[in-house]
């Protein structure tokens, strides 16, 4: 899964990157977790914050949001939370790293700071939703993911789909073959300049944020 996450990249690169007309306004933040509004990139090179946690457009209430924080790769397509959302809303989320635990002896595990090697922005592949009762709407979103690649896989199971910016725009058109889309995610070869970096345990407590949470610590 994709459970923590970072974007500490300036707004201007953030701006260069996607294409985007004007720099987006977001707090940079080193340890970004669900439920948290975070910065996501939408069609035709717009900007906007949404709720970390999908809430589909038929929930009664907004208690899904948690529990949606991820969208499998395998069932995005065809389970009822995500598969109107996959028909047809698509964002990239930017960010610069995100974080995973290893297991390791005596029940603890390692925080890895995932990260390219200059540290700078790219982008997960997400879905968005809009959600309204009454006069409560939030617009919210996930983060898919899929199987470790041979490079991750002993770190954890599981990674987010990392999109190539050659991508981007096929990734925002819509009416395309399912098979086209799920080929397009399923392609791993953006993960090769990814590292794993071993961090300190700071950034295992939500509420803790800085640099801190990337400083790479050495290993027994």
């Amino acid at each position: 899964m994709c459970g923590r996450f970072n974007l500490f990249s300036l707004p201007e690169s953030v701006k260069n990157h996607f294409h985007l007309s004007v720099a987006p306004e977001f707090r940079v933040d080193y340890n970004i977790h669900p439920g948290s509004d975070i910065l996501a990139i939408m069609p035709e090179a717009k900007a906007e914050l949404l709720h970390w946690g999908l809430i589909p457009f038929w929930a009664k209430d907004r208690k899904l949001s948690y529990n949606l924080i991820n969208a499998r790769l395998e069932r995005v397509a065809e389970k009822p939370s995500f598969r109107a959302a996959f028909k047809q809303r698509h964002v990239i989320i930017p960010a610069t790293g995100y974080y995973e635990w290893r297991p390791i002896e005596n029940g603890t595990k390692q925080a890895y700071h995932i990260t390219r090697p200059d540290q700078a922005v790219f982008g997960f592949a997400g879905l968005w939703e809009h959600w309204q009762q009454g006069k409560e709407a939030v617009n919210s979103c996930t983060i898919i993911t899929t199987a470790a690649n041979e490079k991750m896989q002993d770190i954890h199971s599981r990674m987010p789909v990392i999109l190539a910016p050659k991508d981007y725009e096929h990734w925002f058109q819509l009416n395309q073959p399912m098979e086209s889309l799920l080929a397009l995610l399923a392609n791993d070869s953006t993960y090769d300049d990814m590292e794993a970096i071993p961090v300190s345990n700071f950034v295992n407590n939500p509420r803790h944020n800085g640099p801190e949470c990337i400083e790479p610590v050495t290993l027994p």
